[in-house]
């Protein structure tokens, strides 16, 4: 399996074509898994989703290849690992509401696979926890396996 470690993750960049085509390829799946992940986080840990929590399934998924902003590419011996950061153009947070996805592009396949939806769970130092699925602009688009 492809790591961090093991791969070299490319610079932050706008998208190219071949990613703007992977991003277009899992676009249904991104869509659906985004909303089961914001209604399966909601049963247990609503802050993953709390930027977004005034937005309909509708609002949260009104988002196209348009709205991928930054990418950033990784080959490994199995294809190509794509890290996309996507605007959610209904989102009203005043640092930008985005949410991070990776896809995986096997070697002489042509057609992209959603890896995952990033969401992020961080310890404080007082040992409380702290969840997002929504990020901002700021954020920086870093390898993640979830």
């Amino acid at each position: 399996m492809a790591t961090a470690e093991t791969v070299s993750l490319g610079p932050a960049h706008e998208p190219k074509e071949e990613s703007i085509n992977a991003f277009k390829q899992i676009e249904v799946d991104l869509k659906r898994t985004l909303q089961h992940l914001r209604h399966d986080s909601a049963k247990h840990e609503r802050e993953f989703f709390a930027a977004v929590e005034n937005l309909s399934d509708k609002q949260l998924t009104n988002f196209s290849a348009d709205d991928l902003k930054l990418v950033r590419v990784a080959t490994s011996a199995y294809g190509i690992h794509l890290f996309g950061k996507t605007l959610l153009p209904e989102g009203d947070s005043e640092g930008g509401t985005y949410f991070m996805f990776r896809a995986f592009i096997p070697g002489e396949a042509e057609n992209a696979r959603l890896h995952c939806i990033h969401t992020q769970e961080l310890e404080q130092e007082d040992g409380t926890k702290s969840f997002k699925a929504i990020f901002t602009e700021n954020d920086p688009l870093e390898w993640f396996d979830t």
